[in-house]
C-alpha cells in the first residue's frame, strides 16, 4: 500500500472563546446567534472587510487537492435529501476539487461549475478521509469544518497541521472547537496578527 504524501490540514473561524458558529442555526441565520445577522459577518470579517491585509491565508483556504464537511456546513436540509441542495457557495464554489460531505443519508454525487464535485459519505470519517487522499493524488487534505466534524477528526488522530482564524469577539455558547476533544500537543508554526483577526498555525502531535 502507498503511503499518503498530503497532510490532512483544518482551517476554520472561530471567535476568541472557541466558537465556530453560535446556537439556533437556520437557513435564513446559518450561523445562528453570532452576535449579528447570523451570516456569520462579525467571524468572517477579516476575509470580506479586510481582504488585502489577509491576501496569503485566503488564497492559500481552497488549495487542497480535496476537502472534507460535515453535512451541517454544507446545508441546513436535515434527515432524508427531501429537497435539493448543493452547498450555501452557489453552482461555482470555490473549491475547484472533490468535497467529501458526511451525511447519514446517501446521495448520487452533485457535479458543479468549476470543477468541484460533492460526493455523499455515509460510512463515516475515516472512509471520507480514505476517499479524499485518493482523489487529492498526494496533495493536502483539507477539514473545513464545522467545529464539530473537526473535532471529531481531532479526537481520532487524524489532523496534522491546524489553521485557527481567531477573530476578536466571543459567542459564548455555541458549536466549539475542541469539545470533546483528548489533549493534544501542538506545536506552533506560524502567528500573525492583524486587525481583525490573529492567524495561529499548529503541528497536531500524536
Amino acid at each position: 500500500m502507498t503511503t499518503p504524501t498530503g497532510r490532512v490540514v483544518c482551517d476554520i473561524t472561530i471567535s476568541a472563546d472557541g466558537f465556530s458558529a453560535g446556537l439556533d442555526q437556520t437557513e435564513e441565520r446559518p450561523f445562528g446567534d453570532d452576535g449579528g445577522d447570523g451570516s456569520g459577518a462579525g467571524l468572517h470579517a477579516w476575509m470580506f472587510d479586510t481582504p488585502d491585509e489577509n491576501r496569503a491565508e485566503i488564497d492559500r483556504l481552497n488549495t487542497a487537492g480535496a476537502f472534507i464537511m460535515g453535512r451541517n456546513m454544507f446545508g441546513p436540509v436535515r434527515g432524508a435529501w427531501d429537497r435539493r441542495w448543493n452547498g450555501w457557495w452557489g453552482g461555482d464554489p470555490p473549491f475547484h476539487a472533490p468535497v467529501f460531505v458526511l451525511t447519514h443519508h446517501a446521495r448520487e454525487p452533485q457535479p458543479m461549475d468549476g470543477g468541484t464535485t460533492y460526493h455523499f459519505v455515509t460510512d463515516g470519517i475515516v472512509a471520507a478521509l480514505d476517499q479524499a487522499r485518493t482523489a487529492a493524488g498526494g496533495s493536502d487534505v483539507t477539514v473545513l469544518g464545522g467545529a464539530t466534524t473537526i473535532n471529531q477528526y481531532l479526537a481520532a488522530g487524524l489532523i496534522d497541521e491546524l489553521r485557527l482564524h481567531i477573530a476578536p469577539l466571543t459567542l459564548g455558547v455555541g458549536t466549539r472547537l475542541f469539545e470533546g476533544v483528548p489533549p493534544l500537543k501542538l506545536e506552533q508554526l506560524a502567528a500573525r496578527a492583524a486587525s481583525r483577526v490573529t492567524h495561529v498555525t499548529y503541528r497536531v502531535s500524536t
